[in-house]
């Protein structure tokens, strides 16, 4: 740990490449850490972004990946377990070490809890999605349906009703919430599987009993809120960080973009969000030199 790097990024989604990217061209030295490319990686279309066309998640994150490495950043695949404070800046410990920073970019994305049901996986980007806006116009005009019972789950069953024949929300054994928007069905029965040799077919519950859907919404828990931004003391209010017009925390030096900001939770947002971080941080260590 004897470099102090300018500006850490946790995370390779849209957020953190376009910090990174932006930073990198205004000459600072940038690390990028993370595990695995988060729900970006498991969306199998993406049709809707500047640019690219019909894209998969995968191929959009290998593209950011090798954009940010011949700008000479670092990136390095690990597991960050915790963030604190070091002198004059922010200290990421992760499953292989500890490095230093002057600022630290949050773009984590956020949690999008799966639940274990045999076939989920199997059939992720074949009729498993976990985003409705991304997703949900290759399900024009058929039947699908949506995994949860909270707002999320809610949320993204509002997004499908305009396109889908028929939206069906699947709460999987919980209570089935109230007010249900117009023309959503709900079905509380625990979820036994999903069937489907190439693509999703039906979703069999643990009476036998089957349900046809050519799609289904992957939308449990939460979708806002981050453990290592609570952890750091950013403030929360609405179950979102609280960040100024530059996306920076009250906390000097820290950053947040992406998902993890709420709103939309979409490429082009990100990308934005992350231009800002990268900007700002050269404009803040540019501004600093000059003072000597």
């Amino acid at each position: 740990m004897n470099k102090k790097w300018d500006l850490l990024v946790v995370g390779k989604g849209p957020a953190g490449v376009s910090a990174a990217i932006y930073a990198a061209r205004g000459g600072l030295e940038v690390l990028v850490i993370a595990k695995d490319g988060g729900a970006l990686e498991k969306a199998a279309h993406i049709e809707n972004y500047y640019g690219t066309g019909l894209i998969s998640g995968k191929e959009l994150l290998k593209k950011g990946e090798e954009q940010i490495v011949s700008l000479g950043v670092e990136l390095r695949n690990e597991e960050v377990l915790s963030l604190g404070f070091a002198p004059d800046g922010w200290l990421v410990t992760t499953d292989k070490g500890e490095y230093e920073g002057k600022n630290v970019l949050l773009a984590t994305g956020v949690q999008r809890s799966a639940p274990k049901i045999p076939g989920l996986k199997e059939l992720e980007g074949h009729g498993v999605s976990y985003c409705a806006v991304c997703d949900g116009f290759f399900f024009r005009n058929k039947g699908v349906a949506v995994i949860g019972g909270g707002e999320y789950a809610l949320h993204e069953a509002s997004v499908l009703l305009p396109l889908a024949s028929s939206v069906t929300l699947l709460t999987n054994g919980q209570p089935i919430p109230q007010n249900l928007p117009e023309n959503l069905k709900a079905d509380d029965r625990p979820i036994q599987k999903l069937v489907g040799e190439t693509r999703l077919e039906q979703v069999e519950f643990a009476s036998g009993e089957p349900l046809s859907v050519a799609g289904i919404f992957v939308a449990v828990g939460t979708a806002g809120g981050n453990d290592l931004a609570r952890k750091a003391g950013v403030p929360i209010q609405n179950n979102l960080p609280m960040v100024d017009e530059n996306q920076m925390s009250p906390m000097p030096g820290l950053y947040l973009a992406g998902d993890l900001c709420g709103g939309m939770l979409q490429i082009a947002k990100a990308v934005y969000e992350g231009a800002k971080v990268g900007s700002h941080c050269v404009k803040q260590i540019k501004s600093e030199a000059a003072k000597g």
